[in-house]
């Protein structure tokens, strides 16, 4: 009992950045959670020889990093839509679910006390974290450490076991791939002006009362919309007017509910579809609000994101 108290007391209060890390190496907040589950088996198991070479942070990234190594082998990356190089879509055309891994957000009820990750959220952007899954994996784990989490290249040849010149090369061309382009655009919820929380605010009432030209309103002219597991994109408010028009299954007012949250920092909301009497989980979108008018949806048809948001998984009752 005495070993488990210490090793809590020891280790509990990095759960939150290692879930964030993670997250950034898999590009999947379920998969991350369920190898944060086994770091901290990984840990426990190993804790009785921890001999404090090195702080409990640095010995916990190196358990965590090489058991997302381990799982990343032989995986194919996790992309969004708008990243397999295909031109934008036809909402006319009937959408067709392709099974492959996709990226996933990661909704920040899944850490905890905000305040225990405030400086983790600053770059889980999802266009961030999709590019990073361009990157071989070893490349992305030196990247992460180096220039997020801001190890020296000893400390990140140590924890990968391989020399510095070997980190430092890995760095510089993971630096090149990346580039300068991939930057957040949007405002995090936090920091989202009364203005652009009535837009918020309007996009879920649209969706709400079926009325396909409130959510156009709040579109900027070339939005982006996508929504894993269907491999097309949309882009532009009148070619998603189309997409949700034709392709929605709501019909009338009511048929959706949406209930608020957030996911790697930005305005997110649960949609939930009539069901009978009931409305069950359908889509989490994502957005980014940019010069107060919406301008990306990712949308995530993914079930298991829904308890990880701190979402219901069934609502009763009038909204």
């Amino acid at each position: 009992m005495t070993d488990e108290r210490s090793f809590e007391s020891e280790t509990a209060a990095y759960r939150a950045e290692l879930l964030v890390h993670c997250y950034r190496m898999l590009g999947s907040a379920t998969d991350a959670e369920d190898v944060l589950q086994e770091v901290y088996l990984r840990a426990w198991k190993a804790f009785h020889r921890f001999e404090g070479r090195s702080s409990v942070r640095t010995w916990l990234y190196r358990i965590a990093t090489n058991t997302c190594l381990t799982a990343l082998d032989g995986r194919a990356r996790r992309p969004m839509p708008t990243g397999l190089g295909a031109e934008s879509s036809d909402p006319r055309i009937p959408v067709l679910a392709e099974e492959r891994l996709w990226l996933q957000p990661l909704p920040d009820a899944a850490l905890g006390d905000p305040s225990a990750a405030v400086a983790e959220r600053e770059d889980l952007d999802l266009a961030v974290i999709a590019a990073l899954q361009d990157l071989p994996a070893s490349q992305r784990a030196v990247l992460i450490l180096r220039d997020v989490l801001a190890f020296s290249a000893a400390e990140t040849a140590g924890l990968l076991e391989m020399t510095v010149a070997a980190a430092n090369s890995a760095l510089a061309r993971a630096r090149k791939t990346m580039g300068e382009g991939t930057r957040r655009d949007g405002r995090r919820a936090a920091e989202l002006t009364e203005r652009e929380r009535r837009v918020f605010d309007d996009f879920c009432r649209a969706f709400e009362d079926h009325d396909v030209d409130g959510v156009v309103g709040v579109l900027a002219a070339d939005a982006i919309w996508e929504m894993p597991p269907f491999p097309g994109w949309y882009r532009g408010a009148a070619e998603i007017g189309v997409l949700t028009s034709t392709q929605c299954p709501a019909a009338v007012a009511g048929d959706l509910r949406m209930v608020r949250t957030v996911c790697n920092g930005m305005p997110a909301a649960g949609m939930y579809l009539r069901d009978g009497d009931v409305w069950r989980p359908f889509q989490l979108d994502v957005l980014t609000i940019v010069d107060e008018r919406v301008s990306h949806v990712r949308a995530f048809f993914d079930d298991d994101l829904f308890p990880l948001a701190g979402l219901p998984d069934i609502l009763h009752g009038r909204r």
